[in-house]
């Protein structure tokens, strides 16, 4: 194994991770239409809420949390896909 694969590797490794981290924090979308679904649009403000103050808690311990704020970041952008699909489903069964 060579010194420049290994550095290759690292740096690539790195960045990867460093692109996943970036990525999960977007805020999730708010999309659904509040006219049509109040509650899950008001459902899906929430989770955005949350997942803002999830990342100011992360800020303010430096973001040492074992991954598991970023873990429940991601649950929450989750979260707030299903409330989407709900809505659609809901769209189309009405």
């Amino acid at each position: 194994m060579n010194v420049r694969n290994v550095v290759f590797g690292s740096v690539l490794g790195m960045g990867l991770i460093a692109g996943g981290i970036v990525a999960a924090q977007n805020p999730p979308a708010e999309n659904i239409d509040p006219a049509r679904h109040p509650h899950l649009a008001a459902s899906q403000h929430h989770i955005r809420e949350a997942f803002n103050e999830i990342g100011a808690a992360q800020a303010a311990n430096d973001w040492d949390m074992n991954g598991h704020a970023a873990h429940a970041r991601e649950l929450l952008d989750q979260a707030s896909r299903e409330l989407k699909a709900a809505a659609e489903d809901a769209n189309r069964h009405h």
